[in-house]
């Protein structure tokens, strides 16, 4: 299978809209404020965007308030070129349980996590037919440990069945990454040690997020 540069596709659909001067509405579902906070920074200059906060594979439901607290200190401290709004739906962890039976003792990165993807996108979709928004996207492509092309697959599949603009992205690109964890640190956000999917607890240890994030920012004695 042919890769697909998908931060040269989503330049030039920025580009389009630049030509236009069309700032269109947009549902970002954002798994967590550092992965958000680069991506806000881009896509407010485009976009009026909504941050659609749907995680129900966050485990248990203390860790999905935290993350969830740092999301809305984060859309509250920074000023954005087009203002941003937050849909937060009721937290069910059921329904990931649901779609990721089958899957519960595979690693990071496979079959499990894109039932997890189609889940959060599926709603995300969902949410942006039902409340009039011109397209979607995701945060999920800024973490070196998400695959951009699987999830990139999966936003264009449910933007043709919900008839819904799928925003491809590949954040991680061009210091994307880089520049998340300079804001996470201006801003103090909580970095997380994994996905928050109870399966994956312990299998990865400390992230490389966290690696990079403490051997550039942690203050020496």
């Amino acid at each position: 299978m042919v890769k697909v540069n998908y931060q040269i596709e989503m330049e030039k659909k920025l580009n389009m809209l630049e030509r236009t001067g069309r700032t269109p509405s947009l549902l970002l579902h954002s798994c967590c404020a550092p992965c958000s906070s680069y991506v806000l920074e881009c896509l407010t200059e485009h976009f009026r965007v909504t941050v659609f906060y749907y995680n129900p594979n966050i485990y248990p439901r203390e860790e999905f308030e935290k993350r969830l607290n740092e999301q809305k200190r984060l859309i509250s401290l920074v000023e954005y070129k087009n203002p941003v709004k937050l849909i937060v739906p009721e937290y069910d962890e059921q329904e990931f349980y649901a779609a990721a039976a089958g899957f519960e003792s595979e690693r990071e990165g496979r079959a499990r996590c894109t039932q997890c993807f189609r889940l959060r996108l599926g709603r995300t979709a969902r949410e942006a037919k039902t409340r009039g928004f011109d397209m979607f996207s995701t945060t999920l492509t800024v973490s070196p440990h998400k695959n951009a092309q699987v999830i990139n697959a999966i936003g264009l599949d449910i933007a043709q069945k919900s008839g819904v603009e799928f925003l491809v992205s590949d954040f991680k690109k061009k210091n994307g990454f880089k520049r998340s964890i300079e804001l996470s640190a201006k801003y103090g956000l909580y970095r997380q040690s994994w996905c928050g999917c109870r399966f994956a607890m312990g299998h990865l240890g400390e992230t490389a997020e966290n690696k990079l994030f403490k051997s550039k920012f942690s203050k020496k004695d």
